[in-house]
């Protein structure tokens, strides 16, 4: 029976859904890992043996060795991916990549906007064209991963509507950064493949993208991210692949963190130890990586909303960085709200392991 384990995150993001991966990959290494939202701009750290790997482009299962995914309601940026690809080759990673034929391209134009647009900019950005991207897929002037087979007068001709979308004509800043977008699309070996590609493979690791708290439809706008963060893509995939065993793996750090404006609960001035491989730390766009003291409450509305569309027989809570704040999660909460309860003191995934409470 085709097995599936969906790794969601109960926060606005950053809770540690790279190493809950990593972790299922040990578990199920002849697995594919399947990303089912967002795109670049959730990017993942998976630390093994030391050598270590901020997956963005690529699904968290990379570094040790398993095949990814892209589904359609993903975002690609050709430039990202190939400048990653690189990064994973010197590592000994798999680069091995499918994607959907309608998973959506990020052009140098959309990321242009996205770093121009200052109503953008003060609701919060990540600077990597996301939102431009699905904006301008609900216009005319859509880029599918299938156009990347199209005769490169085709492609083009959809890149200069693109332009013109935004009004950009002949612009000398961004003229380098498409020419080499260009280069970097005749470089990869694009494997396009719908979804009857899967059948082949018995054990599936759903990757979420960010948190549930951040999703479209159910976080507080407009700080919200422009995806479906909960389960929603990932059980209508099982539904198109039928599968049946489902496990959904909940994921929080033992404390809040927000990378980017909005509202969040019990924000406070937290000293963090043990904490080098921090890799959400300042930048240009969301700013510096916000603390809070963790708040379970929170955590279970942020389950209850994922379960509207989750169609799992077990759910498990996953907390990560428990060497900051294990002493004050009340584990008897946890324990009756999931069926199993992990946790992990280091960014490695070998240190996870059951919690008996």
């Amino acid at each position: 029976m085709k097995k599936a384990k969906i790794v969601i995150g109960l926060g606005f993001g950053d809770e540690g859904k790279g190493i809950t991966t990593d972790f299922l990959c040990r578990q199920y290494p002849k697995s594919i890992v399947i990303r089912f939202s967002g795109g670049p701009q959730a990017a993942h750290t998976v630390l093994i043996n030391n050598k270590k790997h901020i997956h963005a482009s690529f699904g968290s299962g990379a570094l040790r060795g398993l095949p990814s995914y892209f589904s359609e309601h993903c975002i690609i940026h050709p430039t990202f991916l190939y400048n990653e690809k690189k990064e994973l080759e010197e590592k000994s990673g798999n680069t091995e990549l499918y994607i959907h034929p309608l998973a959506k391209l990020t052009t140098p134009f959309d990321v242009w906007h996205n770093r121009k647009n200052v109503k953008n900019l003060k609701h919060g950005s990540c600077g990597k064209g996301i939102g431009a991207t699905m904006k301008r897929n609900e216009g005319p002037n859509k880029l599918y991963a299938i156009d990347l087979l199209a005769p490169r007068s085709m492609f083009v001709e959809k890149l200069k509507g693109i332009a013109n979308y935004y009004g950009i004509y002949d612009n000398e800043e961004l003229r380098s950064e498409v020419n080499y977008f260009l280069e970097c699309i005749n470089s990869l070996n694009w494997k396009i493949k719908d979804y009857s590609f899967l059948k082949k493979y018995e054990t599936f690791i759903f990757e979420g993208s960010q948190g549930v708290l951040l999703d479209m439809n159910h976080g507080i706008f407009p700080n919200v991210t422009y995806a479906n963060t909960t389960s929603k893509n990932a059980i209508e995939i099982c539904k198109k692949l039928q599968i049946e065993d489902i496990e959904t793996f909940y994921v929080s750090r033992s404390y809040i963190t927000r990378h980017g404006n909005g509202w969040m609960l019990n924000e406070s001035e937290i000293k963090l130890k043990n904490n080098e491989e921090e890799t959400c730390v300042y930048n240009e766009f969301q700013k510096h990586l916000r603390l809070g003291e963790l708040d379970l409450d929170l955590l279970f509305h942020a389950k209850k909303i994922d379960q509207i569309y989750n169609t799992s027989k077990k759910s498990h809570i996953v907390i990560t960085c428990l060497d900051q704040f294990d002493a004050s999660i009340d584990w008897n909460k946890l324990k009756n709200n999931f069926d199993q309860v992990y946790g992990s003191y280091s960014p490695e995934s070998k240190t996870f392991k059951e919690l008996s409470i």
